[in-house]
């Protein structure tokens, strides 16, 4: 049996729900050693551990079948981090729509090193076919717009934690003046204030200090105010 195989046996669900027991063990290790355990910094690497087994374990079944192609919805994450494991590398893919998706034209076809020009070529027709437009990215943290856009999120909130501006007359100005068809608060409390603070976590770690995310942005997500999701985020949905 292979290394791939052998790993492939352990069940991801089952070790994240005994995570906690693992954990407080290697702690109380590393305290009778004289050593100090950063729980948080381990629990972080099982858990993105786990989700690459996980993740793995979907590519397997999907690249079994014949001529499959395997296409991530992902706006940011490294392609090739969470398909390294699989045999058929070339084709594996990234196919990133925008919200929301019945109004936005463009579709992201992200090539990895090892995408092949077949897999991104039938990706390309189905963009075609679903009436969307292509634009095709070397695999890059953040791809295209998501580093773009980040940014422009990011600043939105520093404007307002400086109070240079209410949140309606920031979103005004970006759909008015730049032709934006939603201004940054209006796009950020439809995706996930969570999961615009994760996107900005990782470019952060990835591409450096200008990434930086806003304290106020962390602020609300740790409030559960996560946008329409949740009733609240930048705007109150529940009236």
């Amino acid at each position: 049996m292979s290394d791939l195989e052998e790993t492939m046996r352990f069940d991801p669900d089952e070790g994240l729900a005994n995570l906690d027991d693992h954990l407080n063990r290697l702690s109380e290790a590393a305290e009778e050693q004289g050593f100090k355990f950063d729980r948080h910094a381990a629990r972080n690497e099982l858990q993105a551990a786990t989700f690459r087994l996980r993740t793995a374990r979907r590519i397997r079944l999907v690249l079994a079948k014949t001529g499959a192609i395997f296409a991530s919805n992902t706006s940011s994450l490294s392609i090739t981090d969470f398909t390294d494991v699989t045999v058929s590398r070339d084709r594996c893919i990234g196919m990133h729509f925008f919200n929301p998706v019945p109004k936005m034209k463009l579709i992201e076809l992200v090539r990895t090193p090892h995408t092949s020009e077949e897999t991104v070529v039938v990706c390309r027709e189905v963009a075609r076919r679903m009436g969307k437009e292509v634009v095709v990215v070397n695999e890059a943290p953040g791809f295209i717009t998501t580093r773009v856009n980040a940014l422009i999120g990011n600043e939105a909130f520093n404007m307002l934690e400086a109070g240079i501006a209410t949140p309606e007359d920031i979103d005004k100005a970006l759909k008015l003046g730049l032709n934006h068809p939603m201004g940054p608060f209006e796009l950020v409390d439809l995706v996930g204030l969570d999961v615009r603070l994760k996107i900005l976590e990782y470019l952060h770690q990835t591409l450096g200090e200008k990434y930086r995310p806003n304290s106020l942005l962390r602020q609300y997500v740790q409030e559960g105010r996560l946008g329409r999701k949740s009733g609240r985020g930048v705007y109150d949905y529940t009236e």
